[in-house]
Parts: C-alpha cells; sequence; structure tokens
C-alpha cells in the first residue's frame, strides 16, 4: 500500500503544480474522499450515527462500497478491503461545527475518544488563526479533526 500512496502524491504534487504555471477557464472543487475500510458494516455505522451523515446511492456499484453525503457538494465513499492501512495524525480529514462544545459531548456520550493535537485527551487545542480542534478515529482508525472553524 505504500507504493500506492507514494504514486498518488507524486501524481497529487504533479497535477498541482502545472496549475501554477498555467491560466484556465475552470474551477476545481473538492466531490469526495474515499476510505479503505476493513468492516464496511462498522464504518458505515460509524459514518451515519456519529457522524449524522445520511447514506445515499452508490450508483449500483456492489455490497463492498458505500457512499455517504457530507454536505451538498461533496461525498465520503467507504470501499470495504482487507489491506492493511497506515494511519497517522498529520492525514486526516477535517470538518468543521457551528458547537464544537456541544460536538465533544456528542463524541463523550457514545464513549468515542477524542484529543488535541499533542494527544491530550478531552481537549481542545487553538490554530494560529484562533480556531478550536479536537482529533479522533474512525473504526478503522483514520484521523479526523472537528474544528469551529468556518469557510
Amino acid at each position: 500500500m505504500k507504493t500506492g500512496n507514494q504514486i498518488f502524491t507524486a501524481m497529487a504534487i504533479i497535477l498541482f503544480s502545472s496549475f501554477g504555471n498555467a491560466q484556465s477557464n475552470f474551477s476545481i472543487n473538492k466531490d469526495h474522499d474515499a476510505l479503505q475500510v476493513k468492516d464496511l458494516e462498522a464504518s458505515a455505522k460509524f459514518y451515519s450515527e456519529v457522524l449524522g451523515l445520511p447514506e445515499i446511492s452508490n450508483g449500483g456499484l456492489g455490497n463492498h462500497i458505500r457512499w455517504f453525503q457530507l454536505n451538498d457538494k461533496v461525498q465520503i465513499h467507504l470501499i470495504e478491503n482487507e489491506e492493511e492501512i497506515s494511519h497517522h495524525k498529520g492525514f486526516h480529514m477535517a470538518l468543521n461545527v457551528d458547537d464544537l462544545p456541544g460536538f465533544m459531548q456528542h463524541l463523550k456520550s457514545r464513549n468515542i475518544h477524542f484529543e488535541n493535537w499533542e494527544g491530550e485527551p478531552d481537549t481542545t487545542n487553538t490554530r494560529p488563526d484562533g480556531v478550536k480542534q479536537i482529533y479522533f478515529q474512525d473504526p478503522d482508525g483514520y484521523w479526523i479533526e472537528v474544528n469551529d472553524g468556518s469557510l
């Protein structure tokens, strides 16, 4: 899997470095995040019940893929696969909420461990721009940042 990540990283660098060199008449927007999961049912339950994301049709792609709507334009695709994955906090999905203390209480009520960037449990840290943030992991170990920022 490490080779796949290296290829993806190299392709992303090439793709995004070419944007700075040419003008374009198009815009780029985020479409979805695809996450490889070992237990599709457990992950689907986490994303629907803990994060409150509605499940949507996967377009008939089969039982090993489930799609969830993050907002009106972005989706999360869960793809079941048994390969081992390495998880580092620096590689994470970041979401924002309008009530971070309320969301922290929601996680506590579900016995979901969360921490700040330094790893201190049940607390936030504050970025240089004033945004407070926490981190927790989904059932497959992917790190998720939730913050009180707004874009």
